[in-house]
């Protein structure tokens, strides 16, 4: 197995070292600047030493550069790396462009997980990979070796690729803690309970079914209700409620679940909620 050095001690760098260590790999250093850092490294790498990145490069085959996404290409580039190496950063948005002009083999290698800061099972997570020929072999065993999966995206569609995981889940978030808030400020005592259930067989249905999985009153037609919404609901959670209203309706219309006149008085009931609207210092009706 390569010898693997770890440039930065954040959530996902550590988190991904912890499991890299579990599965038999060697890790020769991490680099860790602040107190935070360096308590994570010691909590989850606890057999690690703590070296600069020249030492962690030094001493490694595959230098994973887990550090901000603005960060990556400064970083990277003031490593001693050679071409006998691998560099790996984990960034989701950016390809192999921060890597370019270094000697060493770039990988760009995404985990679709979310790292809270302890150890993180990545059993069966999908890895999103982009990366020259000659390190395709390095990269499948890195990932099998964690009993995860591996897909290869294009370098020009990493950007694509990144936002429809931040548009699906980072912004799923946002969403639930409007929907939390609206529910308790109609005396809903436990409103996670409440959606729990509904949001689980939800997201359920819809990975594996897709649009098909879509209920509730646009796909049934119901411009009262929709209306009724919009009115109790305040400043930016009712702007929310009616983008993803609009993109309901068309989602509803196109598969044939609402006809056009149907379609077009939803869009009446929603003109009054619009962003476009908003930035001109008019206030939603």
């Amino acid at each position: 197995m390569e010898r693997i050095g770890l440039i930065g001690a954040g959530r996902a760098g550590t988190a991904l070292g912890a499991a890299l260590a579990a599965a038999g790999h060697r890790l020769v250093g991490v680099t860790a600047r602040s107190s935070a850092s360096r308590e994570r490294a010691a909590r989850l790498l606890p057999r690690v030493p703590v070296l600069t990145a020249d030492e962690v490069t030094s001493r490694a085959d595959v230098v994973l550069v887990a550090v901000p996404d603005d960060l990556i290409h400064d970083v990277a580039h003031a490593l001693p790396l050679t071409c006998a190496q691998y560099v790996v950063h984990l960034s989701g948005a950016h390809g192999l462009g921060p890597l370019a002009g270094l000697d060493a083999t770039p990988v760009a290698l995404h985990p679709s997980m979310t790292f809270p800061g302890g150890p993180v099972r990545l059993d069966g997570v999908m890895f999103t990979a982009t990366a020259p020929d000659e390190a395709q072999a390095m990269v499948e065993r890195l990932v099998k070796s964690l009993g995860a999966q591996l897909q290869w995206v294009d370098d020009e569609q990493r950007a694509r690729y990144h936002a429809g995981l931040v548009h699906g889940a980072n912004h799923l978030t946002t969403l639930l803690t409007q929907a939390i808030d609206v529910l308790r400020e109609a005396g809903v005592d436990d409103p996670a309970a409440t959606l729990r259930p509904l949001v689980a067989a939800t997201l359920d249905n819809t990975l594996r079914s897709g649009h098909h999985a879509l209920t509730g009153p646009i796909a049934r037609g119901d411009i009262d209700t929709v209306a009724a919404h919009l009115a109790a609901l305040r400043d930016s959670t009712a702007r929310t409620y009616a983008e993803l209203a609009r993109a309901t309706v068309e989602l509803a219309a196109a598969d044939g679940r609402l006809d056009p006149e149907t379609a077009a008085r939803f869009g009446e009931v929603l003109s009054g909620h619009s962003t476009e609207r908003d930035r001109t210092g008019e206030a939603p009706r």
